[in-house]
Protein backbone atom coordinates (compact mmCIF):
# COMPACT_ATOMS: atom_id res chain seq x y z
CA UNK A 1 0.00 0.00 0.00
CA UNK A 2 1.20 3.02 -0.91
CA UNK A 3 1.74 6.34 1.53
CA UNK A 4 -0.89 9.25 1.15
CA UNK A 5 0.30 11.93 -1.07
CA UNK A 6 -1.15 15.57 0.72
CA UNK A 7 -0.25 18.86 -1.49
CA UNK A 8 -0.22 22.54 0.05
CA UNK A 9 -0.47 24.60 -2.47
CA UNK A 10 -0.99 28.96 -2.18
CA UNK A 11 -0.54 31.85 -4.36
CA UNK A 12 2.43 34.12 -3.69
CA UNK A 13 2.43 35.46 -0.51
CA UNK A 14 0.18 33.11 1.06
CA UNK A 15 2.57 31.75 3.33
CA UNK A 16 3.07 28.27 2.04
CA UNK A 17 7.01 27.49 3.14
CA UNK A 18 6.46 29.13 6.75
CA UNK A 19 3.40 26.71 7.23
CA UNK A 20 5.10 23.42 5.93
CA UNK A 21 8.09 24.17 7.69
CA UNK A 22 5.76 24.60 10.86
CA UNK A 23 3.97 21.04 9.79
CA UNK A 24 7.36 19.89 9.45
CA UNK A 25 8.62 20.36 12.69
CA UNK A 26 5.12 18.52 14.28
CA UNK A 27 5.01 15.67 11.83
CA UNK A 28 8.62 15.43 10.58
CA UNK A 29 9.04 11.58 12.54
CA UNK A 30 5.97 10.75 10.49
CA UNK A 31 6.14 11.95 6.84
CA UNK A 32 8.54 12.67 4.36
CA UNK A 33 8.50 16.02 3.31
CA UNK A 34 9.66 17.79 -0.13
CA UNK A 35 8.86 21.08 -2.43
CA UNK A 36 8.67 22.52 -5.88
CA UNK A 37 10.16 23.19 -7.74
CA UNK A 38 13.89 21.67 -6.58
CA UNK A 39 16.19 24.55 -7.78
CA UNK A 40 19.17 22.57 -6.56
CA UNK A 41 18.70 20.19 -9.73
CA UNK A 42 19.27 20.59 -13.23
CA UNK A 43 15.37 20.68 -14.29
CA UNK A 44 15.51 23.29 -11.41
CA UNK A 45 17.97 25.39 -12.50
CA UNK A 46 15.38 25.78 -16.06
CA UNK A 47 12.78 26.73 -14.32
CA UNK A 48 15.07 29.54 -12.26
CA UNK A 49 15.84 30.22 -15.81
CA UNK A 50 12.40 30.63 -16.96
CA UNK A 51 11.48 32.22 -13.87
CA UNK A 52 14.12 35.21 -14.65
CA UNK A 53 12.87 35.21 -18.32
CA UNK A 54 15.31 33.69 -19.86
CA UNK A 55 12.96 32.03 -22.68
CA UNK A 56 10.99 35.40 -24.93
CA UNK A 57 7.68 34.33 -24.74
CA UNK A 58 7.15 31.99 -22.40
CA UNK A 59 5.33 34.41 -20.31
CA UNK A 60 2.23 34.46 -22.78
CA UNK A 61 -0.45 32.01 -23.51
CA UNK A 62 1.89 30.24 -25.49
CA UNK A 63 4.05 29.20 -23.22
CA UNK A 64 1.48 27.88 -21.04
CA UNK A 65 2.26 24.27 -22.04
CA UNK A 66 5.81 24.44 -22.73
CA UNK A 67 6.91 25.91 -19.04
CA UNK A 68 4.23 23.49 -17.62
CA UNK A 69 6.55 20.80 -18.93
CA UNK A 70 9.66 22.20 -16.92
CA UNK A 71 7.79 21.77 -13.81
CA UNK A 72 6.25 18.53 -14.60
CA UNK A 73 9.74 17.09 -15.55
CA UNK A 74 11.27 18.29 -12.68
CA UNK A 75 8.44 16.83 -10.37
CA UNK A 76 9.16 13.31 -12.19
CA UNK A 77 13.10 13.69 -11.67
CA UNK A 78 12.23 13.81 -7.65
CA UNK A 79 9.68 11.51 -7.72
CA UNK A 80 11.86 8.64 -9.67
CA UNK A 81 15.21 9.82 -7.50
CA UNK A 82 13.93 10.68 -3.91
CA UNK A 83 10.58 9.64 -3.19
CA UNK A 84 9.19 7.21 -5.11
CA UNK A 85 10.41 3.87 -2.70
CA UNK A 86 8.95 5.34 0.29
CA UNK A 87 5.60 6.34 -1.22
CA UNK A 88 5.42 3.10 -2.36
CA UNK A 89 6.67 1.50 0.90
CA UNK A 90 3.97 3.52 2.55
CA UNK A 91 5.48 6.04 3.36
CA UNK A 92 2.92 9.89 3.37
CA UNK A 93 4.53 12.37 1.50
CA UNK A 94 3.52 16.00 2.27
CA UNK A 95 4.66 18.62 -0.77
CA UNK A 96 5.25 22.35 -0.86
CA UNK A 97 3.26 22.75 -3.98
CA UNK A 98 2.86 19.79 -7.14
CA UNK A 99 0.58 19.87 -9.97
CA UNK A 100 -2.00 22.12 -8.97
CA UNK A 101 0.57 25.17 -9.25
CA UNK A 102 0.46 24.45 -12.86
CA UNK A 103 -3.17 24.57 -13.03
CA UNK A 104 -2.69 28.26 -11.16
CA UNK A 105 0.27 29.76 -12.39
CA UNK A 106 0.56 28.26 -16.43
CA UNK A 107 -3.46 27.63 -16.58
CA UNK A 108 -3.96 31.65 -15.54
CA UNK A 109 -1.97 32.35 -19.19
CA UNK A 110 -4.54 30.99 -21.33
CA UNK A 111 -8.01 33.00 -22.36
CA UNK A 112 -10.71 31.24 -20.00
CA UNK A 113 -12.44 29.17 -22.19
CA UNK A 114 -9.24 26.72 -22.73
CA UNK A 115 -8.60 26.46 -19.35
CA UNK A 116 -10.59 22.62 -19.37
CA UNK A 117 -8.56 21.72 -22.20
CA UNK A 118 -5.24 22.59 -20.42
CA UNK A 119 -6.79 20.85 -17.56
CA UNK A 120 -7.65 17.83 -19.29
CA UNK A 121 -4.22 18.07 -21.06
CA UNK A 122 -2.39 18.76 -17.36
CA UNK A 123 -3.95 15.36 -15.65
CA UNK A 124 -2.99 13.17 -18.79
CA UNK A 125 0.31 14.15 -19.18
CA UNK A 126 1.61 14.27 -15.78
CA UNK A 127 -0.28 11.71 -13.82
CA UNK A 128 -0.51 9.27 -17.05
CA UNK A 129 2.56 9.75 -19.43
CA UNK A 130 4.78 10.61 -16.75
CA UNK A 131 3.03 8.27 -13.82
CA UNK A 132 3.09 10.78 -11.10
CA UNK A 133 0.79 9.88 -8.52
CA UNK A 134 -1.93 11.98 -8.00
CA UNK A 135 -2.25 13.51 -4.83
CA UNK A 136 -4.86 12.04 -2.14
CA UNK A 137 -5.65 16.08 -1.01
CA UNK A 138 -4.78 19.35 -2.34
CA UNK A 139 -4.85 22.07 0.63
CA UNK A 140 -4.70 25.64 -0.69
CA UNK A 141 -3.75 28.47 1.84
CA UNK A 142 -6.63 31.01 0.47
CA UNK A 143 -4.90 34.33 1.10
CA UNK A 144 -6.73 37.62 -0.60
CA UNK A 145 -4.84 39.19 -3.47
CA UNK A 146 -4.64 42.30 -1.71
CA UNK A 147 -3.63 40.67 1.75
CA UNK A 148 -0.92 38.24 -0.34
CA UNK A 149 0.42 41.60 -1.89
CA UNK A 150 1.15 43.36 1.42
CA UNK A 151 2.90 40.39 2.91
CA UNK A 152 4.68 40.18 -0.34
CA UNK A 153 6.12 43.54 -0.48
CA UNK A 154 6.89 43.60 3.07
CA UNK A 155 8.99 39.91 2.57
CA UNK A 156 10.85 41.56 -0.07
CA UNK A 157 11.29 44.87 1.80
CA UNK A 158 13.05 43.20 4.37
CA UNK A 159 14.99 40.59 3.33
CA UNK A 160 15.63 42.60 -0.04
CA UNK A 161 15.73 40.06 -3.16
CA UNK A 162 14.65 40.56 -6.40
CA UNK A 163 10.72 39.28 -7.74
CA UNK A 164 10.57 36.77 -10.15
CA UNK A 165 8.33 38.28 -13.38
CA UNK A 166 5.52 35.93 -11.57
CA UNK A 167 5.60 37.93 -8.47
CA UNK A 168 6.70 40.96 -10.42
CA UNK A 169 3.29 40.89 -12.25
CA UNK A 170 0.12 42.20 -10.40
CA UNK A 171 -2.46 41.77 -13.10
CA UNK A 172 -1.13 38.11 -13.73
CA UNK A 173 -1.02 37.06 -10.07
CA UNK A 174 -4.69 38.02 -9.88
CA UNK A 175 -5.30 35.97 -12.88
CA UNK A 176 -3.82 33.02 -11.28
CA UNK A 177 -6.12 33.87 -8.44
CA UNK A 178 -9.32 33.27 -10.72
CA UNK A 179 -7.51 30.15 -11.77
CA UNK A 180 -6.59 28.98 -8.32
CA UNK A 181 -10.70 29.16 -7.35
CA UNK A 182 -11.22 27.29 -10.82
CA UNK A 183 -8.60 24.09 -9.96
CA UNK A 184 -10.12 24.37 -6.93
CA UNK A 185 -13.82 23.44 -7.70
CA UNK A 186 -12.77 20.87 -10.64
CA UNK A 187 -10.11 18.99 -7.91
CA UNK A 188 -12.43 19.60 -4.98
CA UNK A 189 -9.25 20.91 -2.97
CA UNK A 190 -9.73 22.28 0.67
CA UNK A 191 -9.56 25.22 1.50
CA UNK A 192 -8.34 27.37 4.43
CA UNK A 193 -9.26 30.96 4.63
CA UNK A 194 -6.19 32.61 5.37
CA UNK A 195 -7.23 36.45 6.05
CA UNK A 196 -10.43 37.21 8.20
CA UNK A 197 -11.36 41.56 7.47
CA UNK A 198 -8.81 42.03 5.40
CA UNK A 199 -5.95 41.33 7.48
CA UNK A 200 -4.13 37.84 7.78
CA UNK A 201 -5.14 35.48 10.28
CA UNK A 202 -2.08 34.77 12.65
CA UNK A 203 0.18 32.23 11.26
CA UNK A 204 -0.23 29.64 14.39
CA UNK A 205 -3.70 29.79 13.64
CA UNK A 206 -3.73 29.02 10.40
CA UNK A 207 -0.87 26.12 11.09
CA UNK A 208 -3.14 24.54 13.82
CA UNK A 209 -5.94 24.15 11.40
CA UNK A 210 -3.58 22.78 8.51
CA UNK A 211 -2.43 20.63 11.04
CA UNK A 212 -5.89 19.24 12.08
CA UNK A 213 -6.63 18.56 8.29
CA UNK A 214 -3.78 16.72 7.90
CA UNK A 215 -3.58 14.53 10.51
CA UNK A 216 -7.17 13.62 9.72
CA UNK A 217 -6.03 12.76 5.97
CA UNK A 218 -3.33 10.61 7.70
CA UNK A 219 -5.33 8.39 9.72
CA UNK A 220 -7.20 7.57 6.75
CA UNK A 221 -4.29 5.63 5.66
CA UNK A 222 -4.41 3.47 8.70
CA UNK A 223 -6.20 0.09 8.13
Amino acid sequence: MTGKLIIVEGLDGSGKTTQVNLLSEKLNERVKFISFPNYDTPSGQIINQYLKGAYAGLEEAEGAYSASSFYAVDRYISFKTDWSRDYNAGVSIISARYTGSNSIYQMAKLPKEEWDAYYKWLCDFEFKKLGLPKPDAVIFLDMPFEVSRRLLEARYSENGGEKDMHEADAAYLKKCGKAAAYAAEKENWIIIKCAKEGNPRGIDDINAELTAIVLEKLKENVK
